[in-house]
């Protein structure tokens, strides 16, 4: 499609959720004329190169805490760790959240996806650990944590929006281990903390950051810093300026 409005002398432009080019973008950058990156990508600084975040949908927009905190009643004081994986959920993730925190520790939200979920859902766990396949207020799941465990594929975003902390594992199978310099992008801007895989060991890990407020909110504050929640606003601006040109 690019290459076909190129020969047409249409302007076109594409977008990168990761921070590595993906193949078809790879292909089709030469002949775009705008390309809006989610994160820096070496090498890619050129005019046609826009360092622009990730577009968020509305619904990732957080509400106030004590609200979304009754959407999902949840406690209204104390600590809250929200755990997802992703629109499908994460294995890995799901079995070492109900490890954890099934018969102790923080209240939780966990939202498994559709995948896992029935399974899931039969295992034993405390009244405050609310298990979800998945939720429209994302936003409202945001607001109500005070630290975030989850991958670092695109949605990684809207917990910068919504000023979170949080513990990220990358998926170790992602192309090109896009989801591990995704992660790095935020932890060497403060406001993560990057565990692989394989040394994932949950209690202990979210024990120890909410033992330390301080730097939770250090953290929630580097988030902020670095998210760019008018990413959307940018890209549609670009975009109509291409087209007028």
């Amino acid at each position: 499609m690019v290459l076909a409005a190129g020969l047409l002398r249409i302007p076109s432009a594409l977008t990168e959720a990761d921070a590595h080019l993906g193949l078809a973008n790879r292909l089709a950058a030469p002949a775009a004329k705008r390309v809006f990156l989610a994160f820096p990508v070496e090498g890619l600084d050129g005019p046609r190169y826009r360092v622009v975040g990730r577009p968020i949908p509305e619904r990732s927009l957080p509400p106030g805490r004590k609200e979304a905190r009754e959407t999902f009643d949840l406690p209204a004081d104390g600590p809250v760790v929200l755990v997802f994986g992703g629109s499908q959920g994460s294995r890995r993730l799901n079995e070492a959240a109900l490890e954890a925190f099934a018969a102790a520790g923080p209240a939780v939200l966990h939202l498994a996806g559709e995948r896992d979920f029935a399974e899931l859902e039969r295992r034993p766990r405390r009244d405050d650990y609310r298990l979800l396949a998945f939720t429209d207020a994302f936003g409202a799941a945001l607001a109500g944590a005070d630290l975030v465990v989850a991958r670092a594929g695109g949605s990684v975003w809207e917990v910068a929006a919504a000023g979170k902390p949080a513990l990220l594992v990358p998926y170790p199978h992602a192309t090109a281990d896009h989801q591990a310099k995704n992660a790095r992008y935020f932890e060497q801007g403060g406001g993560a903390v990057v565990v692989p895989e394989d040394a994932l060991d949950l209690g202990r890990q979210v024990g120890e950051l909410l033992a330390d407020p301080e730097r939770l909110a250090r953290m929630g504050s580097a988030m902020r810093a670095l998210a760019k929640p008018d990413a959307a606003d940018v890209v549609a601006e670009e975009l109509i300026a291409l087209a007028r040109a």
